[in-house]
């Protein structure tokens, strides 16, 4: 996950023109800028890491999309990444709201599971032989974290200051203990890989 200096994930007012929310496009500079990566090797090694192949992902509704409520808000909705997402693998979304499978170009199939985070990720577990990412957004990845069932948590923290948006930390996430096992940083941000103990 990509976080700010003051811990948001995503900004305020999050929208389908504006996806990650007012000023949050610069949370991911780091791995999107092409002019910066052109003679960047540790944020190059970074965002390889970020994008390596997973056996299936667990994300949440926000992170598929801007609908809100049912589905019959914009049926047509299949994604921010086009017709061949980058994920080539089982996605599993949590919803509310039941949703017949997306099948896209390259692997990547969306299911839709309104079970809540522990069906998703038992469904994930399956499909991906255990090899599962926790593909965001912050709500997401807090319920991973408060459900004991993560190993890793990999922090790419921007020095960027947001002020407000989406926490990636809160109360439900005190029990997990964090402890570094590498890390690097650039300008454009630090990268910590974590070992979660709880």
């Amino acid at each position: 996950m990509t976080t700010s200096l003051d811990g948001f994930a995503a900004g305020p007012e999050q929208s389908r023109e504006n996806p990650l929310g007012r000023g949050a496009m610069a949370l991911h500079r780091w791995h999107l800028d092409g002019e910066w990566l052109a003679d960047n090797e540790i944020d190059i090694r970074w965002r390889d890491w970020l994008l390596r192949p997973r056996g299936a992902y667990v994300m949440g509704r926000n992170m598929f999309g801007p609908v809100r409520g049912g589905w019959e808000n914009d049926p047509g909705w299949r994604g921010w990444w086009g017709e061949e997402p980058p994920y080539h693998a089982p996605v599993f979304v949590l919803t509310h709201h039941e949703h017949e499978p997306i099948e896209m170009a390259g692997g990547t199939t969306f299911h839709f599971v309104t079970g809540g985070f522990a069906e998703a990720l038992r469904l994930a577990r399956q499909a991906g032989d255990g090899d599962v990412d926790i593909a965001g957004g912050a709500s997401t990845v807090r319920q991973a974290l408060a459900s004991g069932e993560l190993d890793e948590l990999s922090l790419d923290i921007a020095p960027v200051l947001l002020g407000q948006g989406e926490r990636l930390f809160d109360e439900t996430t005190a029990a997990a203990t964090l402890e570094p096992i590498e890390a690097e940083h650039t300008p454009l941000a630090t990268h910590i890989r974590y070992r979660v103990r709880y």
